[in-house]
């Protein structure tokens, strides 16, 4: 079939809290957490600025580019802002509130793959698939589970982003703590 996801792929990952208006995974402006590029939150489009929204899914694990990608697999997302928006990552704490919700880390995109051990490497769990044989698709969707000390929670949106975007983004303990925060539809760039 022509939909399943294979590494080398660019894809849009839209959030689905309050019936998919969560909007798109995003970077936004400067970060100011050590180690960091770029800030990341969602935008109501994956086009908001040019590759702000565009994510590769690459193989943290040696797969070829052009395989397809297995429920479970071990991803990078490199952000293409700019050509090189970085990887996406998990860096420092979360904020006091969301931590009252059970977050975990901050999100931002990092020069390196890895920033530190398991920062930048993501497991990817599709819900389910059709066929059922394991591979993920687009429009699948996906829980996104950092490796970062093993145990680096599910990425979720989780209040108000910045100004030009909609909601923060952040790591949770719950893989959907409340009205899908924790569920991204992939869709092909």
């Amino acid at each position: 079939m022509a939909n399943e996801l294979k590494f080398g792929d660019r894809i849009h990952l839209q959030n689905g809290y309050g019936n998919w208006a969560g909007g798109y995974l995003d970077t936004n402006g400067h970060s100011s957490d050590a180690g960091a590029k770029y800030a990341v939150s969602t935008a109501d489009s994956p086009t908001r600025g040019d590759g702000t929204g565009t994510w590769q899914v690459l193989s943290a694990a040696g797969k070829a580019a052009g395989a397809n990608v297995v429920s479970g697999d071990l991803v990078f997302l490199k952000n293409l802002y700019g050509g090189d928006g970085g990887y996406l990552d998990t860096n420092g704490v979360a904020g006091a509130d969301q931590k009252n919700a059970g977050a975990k880390y901050n999100v931002s995109t990092s020069k390196d793959q890895d920033r530190a051990p398991g920062t930048g490497r993501w497991r990817i769990f599709a819900q389910a698939s059709t066929p059922g044989d394991q591979n993920v698709r687009t429009g699948d969707v996906v829980h996104l589970f950092n490796t970062y000390g093993d145990n680096g929670g599910f990425l979720e949106t989780n209040g108000t982003g910045p100004a030009a975007g909609k909601y923060d983004v952040c790591t949770n303990a719950y893989y959907n703590r409340s009205s899908n925060v924790g569920d991204w539809k992939l869709h092909r760039a």
